[in-house]
């Protein structure tokens, strides 16, 4: 089990924190802002115009340094979830942030679920009426090394008509949408799955694909994220039969009064190259 929660690393984001406020605006009259640059790496808002029903495709690019890391959207023990506010003012509003196939790292006590190469998180956006967009977005991300620096910076987008072409705009954002997890499908899902009486065990059964870079190599790394700031990847007596996997996922403490009846829960199976990410309902 996993819980956002202080450490080592929160206690250095909190001393510096006043600092990452002062990050001023880094604006731009194209399809792509200025890099707000930090210690640790640096980072960029892409986007292109609306279409007819006023949905904006967009992204923010990321952008670690060599031997730093960026977080996904459950971290770890110690890490921070990527945060972006649009500006209300922009009549412009966030619909969805997607995250593509994140890494686990350990670090003795410390367990990350993050990206150490260049990331692109792609944004669902939407904009009411017509007419020229502005784009005002606030990012705050966790980069760190051996310590962790927080990276907040205000971007700034002005989108020009839609029928200008920007190839290389779409190219990002293409090759951003690739990287995200892909849906269930018949040879790779979760087949059944069931929380214990007491709670503390998630019992998964898997169709794994078969013939591909994962078969064969042991279990594959499975993330179920849960109630907001909880992820569980420690995995009980895990057994592989040809494309079947069954396992139990520890659970361990939720929150005081937690009732799971009618929630959601999210899991992220990585085996091999391939990634599935689906939602777990609980009846």
């Amino acid at each position: 089990m996993m819980i956002i929660s202080s450490g080592p690393r929160r206690l250095l984001i909190a001393v510096v924190s006043v600092v990452a406020a002062l990050v001023p605006f880094y604006s731009a009259h194209a399809e792509m802002s200025a890099w707000a640059d930090n210690e640790g790496g640096r980072m960029r808002l892409v986007a292109l115009a609306p279409d007819a029903r006023g949905k904006i495709r967009a992204a923010l690019q990321i952008e670690p340094k060599p031997g730093w890391i960026t977080y996904w959207k459950e971290p770890g023990n110690s890490g921070i979830p990527p945060q972006i506010t649009i500006a209300a003012a922009s009549g412009v509003t966030l619909d969805a942030i997607a995250y593509p196939v994140p890494k686990h790292f350990f670090n003795g006590a410390i367990e990350d679920i993050a990206y150490d190469a260049p990331v692109t998180l792609p944004l669902s956006l939407t904009v009411a009426g017509k007419g020229p967009v502005t784009i005002d977005a606030a990012a705050f991300i966790g980069i760190c090394k051996d310590i962790c620096i927080p990276f907040q910076a205000n971007l700034q987008l002005k989108l020009g008509p839609a029928i200008q072409s920007h190839p290389q705009e779409e190219a990002i954002l293409q090759a951003a949408d690739a990287s995200l997890p892909k849906p269930p499908s018949v040879d790779f899902g979760v087949t059944a799955h069931a929380m214990s009486p007491d709670r503390k065990t998630l019992s998964l059964t898997l169709a794994l694909p078969a013939g591909g870079p994962g078969e064969g190599k042991g279990a594959p790394d499975i993330i179920v994220t849960g109630p907001s700031g909880y992820a569980f990847t420690k995995q009980i007596g895990g057994k592989r039969d040809g494309a079947t996997f069954k396992v139990d996922i520890s659970i361990g403490k939720l929150p005081k009064d937690y009732d799971i009846v009618g929630k959601q829960w999210s899991v992220l199976v990585i085996d091999g190259e391939r990634a599935m990410e689906t939602t777990l309902a609980f009846e």
